[in-house]
C-alpha cells in the first residue's frame, strides 16, 4: 500500500445487520426493530473485518438497529472517543406502508404499486419519502461529514441504513478506484454478502 494512500482520511460505512421485519418481509422505515441472530452474525463480521482500521469519530441513528450495531463494532475500538446521532442518514420513511408485510400490500395494491412505493426514485409512499427525498438530506449530512474530517483530520465510521447508503455513491467527487488527491470511502455492508469485505472509493 502506497505512502500517499495511508496518508488519507477514511470513511467506513456499513448497513446494520437483519432484523425481525428485514426477516419477515415488513416494510420497516422508522419503526424499531431489533437484530436476529443472523443480523449480530452479520454485524460481527463486520466487525471483524474492521478490527484493524482505526477511526477516531463514529455516527449512527436514533433507531436501535444502528445503535446496536455500531456497538458491536466500536467495542474493538477504544480510540473512537466521539459517537454523535445524525438523523439525516436515517432510513426511508415508509409512512403509512410501515408495520405492513409486503405481500399484503402487494394483495391491496397490485405488485406494480407496491414495485413504485418500494423502489421509485420520485414518488413516495403515502405519508413517506422518495429515494429524492432521502438522497438530499443524506448529501447534506456528507458535506458536513467531509468538512469535520478535513477539519479535524479524523476517520469515521457510520452505521447506516439501506436506503441512506446508496446516495454516498452519488456525493460529488464519490468513485471507486483511488486517486493522488481526495479522500478513501470504504465499504464495508452487513447484511449484504457482496459487501462485507471493504470496497474502496474516494471523494475529491
Amino acid at each position: 500500500m502506497d505512502r500517499d494512500y495511508l496518508m488519507k482520511l477514511h470513511i467506513y460505512i456499513f448497513r446494520h445487520g437483519e432484523t425481525t421485519f428485514n426477516r419477515s418481509k415488513r416494510f420497516t422505515g422508522r419503526v424499531n426493530s431489533r437484530l436476529t441472530d443472523k443480523g449480530i452474525e452479520q454485524v460481527d463480521l463486520v466487525a471483524e473485518k474492521l478490527k484493524e482500521k482505526r477511526f477516531q469519530i463514529a455516527f449512527k441513528t436514533s433507531l436501535s438497529r444502528s445503535s446496536d450495531s455500531l456497538g458491536r463494532i466500536l467495542k474493538y475500538h477504544p480510540e473512537c472517543k466521539r459517537v454523535i446521532v445524525d438523523d439525516r442518514m436515517i432510513e426511508r420513511s415508509y409512512g403509512d406502508l410501515e408495520r405492513k408485510y409486503h405481500k399484503t400490500v402487494i394483495e391491496k395494491y397490485g405488485k406494480r404499486q407496491f414495485d413504485i412505493w418500494h423502489r421509485s426514485y420520485d414518488v413516495p409512499p403515502p405519508g413517506g419519502e422518495s429515494i429524492e427525498m432521502v438522497e438530499r438530506r443524506v448529501l447534506s449530512f456528507v458535506k458536513d461529514l467531509i468538512t469535520l474530517m478535513k477539519k479535524d483530520k479524523v476517520n469515521s465510521v457510520i452505521s447506516a441504513h439501506n436506503n441512506s447508503m446508496r446516495p454516498f455513491r452519488r456525493s460529488p467527487g464519490a468513485s471507486s478506484g483511488r486517486t493522488k488527491k481526495g479522500h478513501s470511502v470504504t465499504w464495508a455492508r452487513a447484511g449484504s454478502a457482496k459487501r462485507r469485505s471493504p470496497l474502496p472509493f474516494t471523494v475529491s
